[in-house]
């Protein structure tokens, strides 16, 4: 899917609980807080709270005080989590 579609889809859906898959193979969770141009921010969620994108996982705060972000070129799939 193209970059396009998951800019779009990220900026209907703000403020909403989802899980991120990336090219990578991993999975981040989080309420979607902000979508720029080339990056989604999340505000994390769940048990796990290091990694890429997490804030303190070796990338340090980002933008709000989340974390670096996650380049939208470089996802592979969202997923609403209605649980959450």
């Amino acid at each position: 899917m193209s970059v396009q579609h998951f800019h779009s889809m990220c900026n209907r859906h703000m403020g909403r609980a989802v899980e991120i898959r990336t090219h990578d193979g991993r999975f981040h969770r989080g309420i979607i807080r902000h979508v720029s141009p080339h990056r989604v921010y999340l505000d994390p969620i769940g048990p796990r709270r290091g990694g890429f994108g997490y804030g303190f996982g070796g990338f340090g705060y980002g933008w709000w005080g989340l974390g670096a972000g996650i380049a939208l070129g470089f996802i592979a799939g969202v997923s609403l989590l209605w649980w959450w």
